[in-house]
């Protein structure tokens, strides 16, 4: 079994956590990981930086161009996973633009992917027919998942379609904006939760964007299965380093 569906079957709210590869230090990832891992994180998600994050806020984005600056890039990232799995239990994603992906060869990328240990790919720019036409077999046949996002202006029947595709959970984009932390969510982002839930899809959902402590978290997971944290975590790392990720993650949960 795939450690995400391992994981998501177990009781509690998930607490997944995004930072981007390479950064605030080239080799610091490894370092990310287990500090993670080690205080309680229940799932990690490894950023893959690109040179045109169009989707991320200027935190995520800056994180990017940092690490492409100290060298990042696929090749180095999975060298620096391939002993991982030996310190590391908890399911393990890489997210980030698929542009990179089709560069370094889709099968050989996903060949190397379960080579280092990763669990799945949340690829926001794969579009879904495409990824279903072209790619599926790929990821099956080395077991990854692909997740898929919605956000508040994916239909219903479009939400449906990514359901019946989907394995593991379903990425639930709490605001149309780009990533970057709020201080709570509103009336429209709540009802968007309560309408989603409503819907009793069979995947799990785990809300992302605007997830940056206690509050949010619990906000975020009154109606879905977990949240994700990403920019507040690398505001975090970058005023504060690797040694303190115990004090962001006491301050969550």
């Amino acid at each position: 079994m795939n450690r995400i569906t391992d994981k998501l079957r177990q009781s509690g709210k998930i607490l997944s956590i995004y930072f981007t590869a390479g950064y605030p230090d080239l080799n610091d990832t490894e370092k990310i990981i287990n500090a993670l891992a080690d205080n309680g994180v229940d799932m990690i998600e490894i950023g893959l930086p690109f040179s045109d994050p169009l989707a991320d806020g200027p935190t995520i984005q800056a994180s990017s161009t940092a690490a492409l600056h100290n060298g990042m890039n696929s090749e180095l990232l999975f060298d620096q996973l391939k002993n991982i799995r030996s310190k590391v239990n908890i399911p393990l994603i890489i997210m980030g633009y698929f542009n990179p992906v089709l560069q370094y060869g889709v099968e050989e990328f996903c060949s190397r992917c379960v080579e280092a240990g990763i669990d799945g790919l949340i690829l926001p720019d794969l579009p879904l027919d495409v990824y279903m036409r072209e790619y599926k077999d790929i990821f099956d046949h080395y077991g990854l998942l692909n997740i898929f996002l919605i956000t508040p202006q994916t239909s219903d029947e479009r939400i449906r379609q990514i359901d019946d595709a989907s394995e593991g959970f379903i990425y639930m984009v709490s605001s149309a904006s780009t990533t970057g932390a709020k201080t709570g969510f509103g009336e429209e982002q709540t009802s968007y939760f309560q309408r989603i839930a409503a819907m009793e899809l069979k995947n799990p959902l785990i809300v992302g964007f605007g997830i940056s402590n206690a509050k949010t978290f619990q906000q975020a997971t009154e109606y879905a299965e977990g949240a994700i944290i990403g920019s507040a975590f690398i505001k975090h790392l970058t005023k504060k380093g690797v040694a303190n990720i115990p004090e962001f993650i006491k301050r969550i949960r």
